[in-house]
């Protein structure tokens, strides 16, 4: 499903290298390097090592690091302990100070959130990928959903994320509205019906609910169709129609904060154009924003 690519240009990284070479006296052999070469990006990084604060998704925690290690081999650009928080608490630390150079959330809300305050550039705002809303069950559990109510009927709790913080938790909440069982249509507005009232288990993060799930302290839970691939002990049990919910769009932006805004611009690009991240993109489940 990767073999598109994205809708913006690719951003080539061979600009950052002649930069870094201009700099240096720009002798011939070094210009005759074929553009967008690894090898001439790597000798500019090597001249003005960068390491990138990246705060993102939780659910992006498996895929994301993979990404980075292949930016890393091929221009050699670092990466400091990523963060991967629900969206609205990674909103929140950057409100609180924190410096940032990529934020990813798993909402356009969010990010809304982030631009609104001033803590992101929006101009570098990308929607990067989608993803499906699923309801999930234990591996090998006999728990059967057909549709969206018969989460209702379910003998045992149902893990979902608390909307709070949790964009897992809003569209969950939002297809649970489309069925009658929560009375707020923007997931975070209303009140779940008395169907399901005492069966929900709020989960600070979309990974804990999962957890929540394989363990058995739930029979079953709303996650992304991308949490399968991260967690072990759990399987789909239905696909939540996409009308039931908003589209569940990531977004990318470089953060006002940062002091390599071009870097971190490219760093987001590689994760749309490069042929090899969209690989490990799609091993995980994510599909890139058409």
């Amino acid at each position: 499903m990767f073999d598109m690519v994205s809708r913006r240009g690719f951003v080539s990284l061979s600009a950052v290298a002649a930069a870094g070479l201009g700099l240096a006296g720009c002798s011939s052999n070094k210009a005759s390097e074929p553009a967008g070469s690894v090898t001439g990006s790597a000798k500019a990084s090597s001249k003005k090592a960068v390491e990138l604060q990246v705060f993102a998704a939780n659910s992006l925690e498996k895929a994301l690091p993979e990404v980075q290690e292949l930016y890393t081999d091929q221009t050699g650009t670092t990466f400091a302990d990523t963060q991967f928080k629900a969206s609205g608490d990674l909103v929140e630390q950057m409100r609180a100070g924190a410096t940032v150079d990529v934020l990813i959330t798993a909402s356009k809300g969010t990010m809304d959130d982030a631009e609104a305050a001033g803590l992101v550039d929006a101009d570098t705002r990308e929607d990067m990928f989608v993803n499906d809303l699923v309801i999930i069950r234990a591996e090998g559990s006999d728990t059967k959903v057909e549709v969206i109510d018969d989460v209702a009927n379910l003998d045992g709790k149902i893990a979902i994320g608390d909307a709070k913080t949790v964009p897992a938790g809003k569209y969950a909440n939002q297809a649970l509205a489309s069925v009658g069982l929560y009375t707020g249509t923007e997931g975070d507005d209303g009140e779940y019906a008395p169907e399901i009232a005492n069966k929900v288990a709020l989960a600070d993060k979309v990974g804990t609910a999962a957890a929540y799930v394989s363990t058995g302290d739930c029979v079953a839970g709303f996650v992304y169709s991308s949490d399968i691939f991260r967690y072990d002990g759990i399987e789909e049990a239905f696909v939540c129609p996409e009308d039931s919910h908003k589209p569940i769009v990531y977004p990318g932006a470089v953060a006002e904060s940062s002091e390599h805004a071009d870097e971190a611009k490219a760093f987001i690009d590689f994760c749309l154009t490069n042929k090899k991240a969209q690989k490990i993109w799609a091993k995980y489940g994510f599909e890139l924003s058409a």
